[in-house]
C-alpha cells in the first residue's frame, strides 16, 4: 500500500499559506480585508480543489473593522471556517501551459452553502500551480445580517480575490 501512496502523493499540490482578500467599496466607506493562512490542495489528476479558512486569521486596516466582522458578521466563534470544495473543469495538468478554467464546487461561510462556479487562472511551473482569480459574494446570500444603521457602509456584493502557489504535496 506504501506505494500507492507514493504516488498519490506525487498528485497532489498544497498551498499552506494561500492568500485570499476581499474588498467592499460603498461611498461611506471601502473595507478591504486580506487572509494569508487559507489552505488550498488539488488532485492534479481528478481536477478536484479544496479550500479551508479561519475567517479570525483576516487582517482589516482598523482593529475595530476586524472586531465586527468577527463577532457581529460572519460570527467566528460560531462558523470558525470557510471552505470550498470543488473541480476544475476540462483542466488538463499535462499540458504544460498556463489554463483558465471554470472551477465548480460549493463554497461554505457562516453556515451555508452555495455553488459557485469562478473563472480561474491556473499557471503552471515545474511542478508547482498558482491558482488564483476573483468571484462575488452576495452579504444576504450567506445570511450575515447588517444592522440597518450600518447598511451604508457595507457593499451588498463584496468582491472576493484568491492566490494559491501550490507546491508538490509531502507527508
Amino acid at each position: 500500500m506504501f506505494w500507492v501512496s507514493q504516488q498519490l502523493v506525487a498528485q497532489k499540490v498544497i498551498a499552506r499559506q494561500g492568500h485570499v482578500a476581499f474588498f467592499s467599496y460603498t461611498s461611506v466607506e471601502n473595507i478591504k480585508a486580506e487572509n494569508n493562512q487559507a489552505l488550498c490542495i488539488v488532485d492534479l489528476e481528478s481536477g478536484k480543489i479544496a479550500v479551508s479558512m479561519l475567517m479570525n486569521a483576516f487582517i482589516f486596516e482598523k482593529a475595530l473593522m476586524r472586531e465586527h466582522f468577527n463577532e457581529s458578521y460572519v460570527e467566528s466563534d460560531i462558523y470558525p471556517k470557510a471552505t470550498f470544495e470543488g473541480e476544475m473543469l476540462d483542466f488538463d495538468p499535462d499540458s504544460g501551459n498556463d489554463q483558465t478554467k471554470i472551477v465548480k464546487g460549493n463554497f461554505s461561510m457562516h453556515g451555508v452553502t452555495k455553488e459557485l462556479e469562478i473563472k480561474t487562472r491556473i499557471e503552471q511551473v515545474d511542478k508547482n500551480y498558482v491558482l488564483s482569480g476573483t468571484f462575488e459574494a452576495v452579504v444576504q446570500d450567506y445570511e450575515i445580517k447588517i444592522p440597518p444603521l450600518l447598511a451604508g457602509n457595507i457593499a451588498k456584493t463584496v468582491s472576493v480575490d484568491f492566490r494559491f502557489e501550490c507546491l508538490p504535496y509531502e507527508d
